[in-house]
């Protein structure tokens, strides 16, 4: 409800909530039945929210072998599911590209979370072959995130000019964890500005219809 209620201060048509699913522990993530039960309440939750649409989604782990670490029923029910690796960050560069493709392949995912996993003076971002992965996302219709948090921000501006160029739309996203976080999206936008991107490459730009029609349209 707080979500909501910052949404709404904020102007947004909409919001997304996507808890990370259960592979990441040290996040406290979602079994398919606890997903289950926040589905139902981001959607009761929504009817108080003064028209502000509430998006049932979840952040997936992507497995080492590229399969997503929830069932397909389950993905099937949220109305945006992201993909992203959090496990095995040195694997070479041919497997994990393997299994980046995989998942962006699979039909199952909307969005591929923060794309190379860097987190600015903690860790580099693992080995990817990121011309291809983009090739694979422009090919299934999936996103490429523009991670807001100050600790991430990637993709870099360049490699938003790469995904434009290949027709990828980004979709921007704070990851927040606090309401407060939610103006990360600022430095979001900056980055893919810097990257020559305008309104057609960013999926939040599309309208609440729009983009509840995109996502539905694309995965069923």
């Amino acid at each position: 409800e707080k979500v909501l209620s910052e949404a709404m201060r904020r102007g947004y048509e909409y919001v997304a909530v996507t808890d990370h699913s259960q592979s990441l522990k040290i996040a406290n993530g979602l079994t398919p039945e606890r997903l289950r039960r926040q589905v139902d309440a981001v959607r009761k939750a929504e009817d108080l929210a003064g028209g502000v649409k509430a998006l049932a989604g979840s952040e997936v782990d992507i497995l080492p072998d590229g399969s997503l670490d929830m069932p397909a029923d389950v993905l099937n029910d949220l109305d945006i599911v992201i993909g992203s690796v959090h496990s095995r960050f040195k694997m070479d560069r041919a497997e994990m590209t393997k299994r980046v493709v995989a998942a962006i392949s699979s039909g199952r995912i909307d969005v591929l979370g923060h794309p190379t996993g860097r987190l600015i003076g903690q860790r580099g971002p693992y080995e990817l072959d990121l011309p291809a992965v983009l090739g694979a996302a422009a090919e299934h219709g999936v996103c490429v995130e523009v991670h807001c948090f100050p600790d991430r921000l990637v993709l870099r501006d360049a490699d938003c000019r790469a995904a434009g160029a290949r027709g990828v739309r980004v979709s921007l996203g704070t990851d927040s964890h606090r309401v407060e976080h939610m103006g990360f999206i600022r430095l979001g936008v900056i980055t893919a500005r810097r990257g020559w991107l305008g309104p057609g490459d960013v999926l939040n730009t599309l309208g609440a219809s729009e983009l509840v029609q995109h996502l539905r349209g694309r995965r069923r």
